[in-house]
């Protein structure tokens, strides 16, 4: 049996969630509580990793790893992954960001009215023996206003159930379409208009640089008095200090908090004294079915990214799922030796233009522009250090611009990709194309071709007079070279020619020399692709 993939487990995963690992193919490998140089090492060893959000993936923790390939987060957040390093190294990062939306919505209504009839307080009340019905007088939910911020996957579950108490929910969502409203029957309105209406705000935003303290002073300040603010989605984006000043002046009625920006909670937390608060320990994926669902969406989406190639789902990578890489696979092929074989005749590029027409719809630009990247650094940055997932990041932080493309379907070819490759004021092109599933180069530059992209090519300028051809076969053939094809094209009888000549094996410098210097021949070069 060849080599196992291995699998660390560095945080208790649910067995019953990892029922896609369980195959001859891979080696789970568990081992939790992993730290500095400890995770550094492991993760060095292994191809693939899934965590929960004990484990911490830093670009340090990052930094010997040439065989890991994927990430996986059992659970929606990945702020404790460092996804920039991870995309730098070519490792693809997948979450799970559908496995506990029930859980989380059920937890989001069970704060909600929590919050709103007191519960926390009078259960705190009842275990003093204490009997204060009139302290923990509440309100209905029924008629009130509930103001989402995010209306993604879980707010959608929350604005279900809301509608379901008979509340009217607004929602903030710069992503949420028209037609996604109408089908959760909720009204779509700007941030500050929502704090304005809504009787209670319940947050589902991910914490990014642009959600960081989302709700602070400012914005607090627009609620209504008497308003209640619900946050299960992520400790950050609800500034806790402004939260306590406005619990404390009463300009709110309460707070119901699952997420906080430092975990565990400060024993000594100000939040904790504050009876109007309901506190949980970050309990969103805290039941039996979301530790399994989440731990089973990760599992599959670490073994169809190491089995199939299938980043559909990462949080970092071209979307390509399983069943579009089958049918892309020849052509990210091709993009991939289009990419070698420009970058060998360009030289320094600047610019990259990658142009398309065929069956596929517009969602594979992206991914054949990857790989033709993948094809042009591959000789900057090795063949190990670049990929469909990195590709693009790399290309960017050096500088080459990147446009694709999408053009009517090529007169003479169902599939034909081009790519226009700008650098030291030149341009190069280069075009392939396929035959059902077979790909060949087509163009160099002006010069129509076809010839297999695969191997050593020797691409040859030449004048276009009697001979040529002779003399180049028979100085290969003297030095024991074996020609596979040979194809020349011009634009014209007797003018200059181009001739892309594939041979069975690289050719030593004296001999490439020698074919430069043959009568008529203007410049010889050769180009290993895959």
């Amino acid at each position: 049996m060849a080599d196992r993939l291995r699998i660390l487990l560095a945080d208790k995963i649910p067995a019953s969630g990892l029922g896609p690992l369980q195959d001859d193919r891979f080696e789970l490998i568990e081992s939790t509580g992993l730290e500095g140089d400890a995770l550094a090492d492991a993760l060095a060893g292994v191809d693939a990793v899934i965590i929960r959000s004990s484990t911490t993936i830093t670009r340090e923790s990052l930094a010997r790893t040439t065989r890991l390939r994927v990430i996986g987060r059992a659970g929606v957040g990945v702020d404790n992954i460092d996804v920039a390093a991870a995309t730098e190294k070519g490792i693809a990062v997948f979450n799970a960001p559908s496995g506990n939306t029930i859980s989380a919505a059920e937890l989001t209504m069970a704060l909600l009215l929590a919050a709103v009839r007191k519960v926390g307080a009078a259960d705190r009340s009842m275990r003093r023996g204490e009997w204060d019905r009139k302290t923990f007088k509440g309100s209905e939910v029924h008629g009130k206003t509930l103001g989402l911020v995010g209306a993604g996957r879980i707010g959608g579950e929350v604005a279900r159930r809301a509608k379901a108490f008979g509340m009217r929910v607004i929602a903030y969502d710069p992503f949420l379409q028209e037609e996604r409203a109408k089908q959760l029957g909720v009204k779509t309105a700007t941030l500050d208009d929502l704090l304005r209406t809504a009787d209670i705000v319940s947050l589902h935003v991910p914490l990014t640089d642009a959600t960081a303290n989302l709700i602070g002073a400012e914005r607090l300040a627009l609620l209504k008095p008497g308003a209640i603010i619900v946050n299960a989605a992520r400790g950050g984006v609800l500034d806790e200090e402004a939260l306590l000043n406005a619990l404390n002046e009463g300009r709110l009625a309460g707070a119901a908090l699952d997420v906080f920006t430092d975990e565990p909670l400060p024993a000594d937390h100000p939040l904790r004294s504050v009876d109007s608060v309901v506190l949980t320990p970050h309990l969103g994926a805290a039941t039996e079915e979301a530790q399994h669902n989440v731990a089973f969406e990760a599992a599959e989406s670490v073994r169809d990214a190491l089995l199939h190639e299938d980043f559909s789902r990462a949080v970092n990578a071209p979307a390509v799922g399983s069943e579009l890489m089958r049918r892309l696979r020849p052509l990210l092929e091709l993009a991939t030796r289009l990419g070698e074989l420009g970058r060998a005749l360009a030289g320094a590029v600047q610019a990259v233009e990658v142009r398309y027409a065929g069956e596929t719809a517009e969602d594979a630009l992206r991914p054949i522009a990857a790989a033709a990247l993948v094809g042009m650094l591959t000789d900057i940055v090795g063949r190990g250090g670049v990929n469909l997932v990195n590709s693009l990041h790399l290309a960017e932080s050096r500088g080459i611009r990147i446009s694709r493309v999408l053009l009517r379907p090529h007169a003479d070819y169902a599939e034909h990709l081009e790519l226009r490759l700008a650098g030291g004021g030149m341009e190069t092109r280069v075009a392939g194309a396929l035959r059902g599933d077979h790909p060949r180069i087509v163009r160099i530059n002006a010069y129509p071709v076809d010839i297999r992209p695969s191997g050593v090519l020797v691409i040859l300028r030449n004048r276009d007079v009697p001979g040529v051809i002779g003399r180049v076969g028979t100085l290969l053939g003297e030095a024991g070279v074996n020609i596979a094809e040979y194809h020349q094209g011009r634009l014209e009888a007797g003018g200059e020619a181009l001739a892309a000549i594939a041979v069975d094996g690289k050719l030593p410098p004296e001999l490439l020399a020698a074919l430069g210097r043959l009568p008529d021949v203007l410049s010889a070069r050769q180009v290993q692709l895959g």
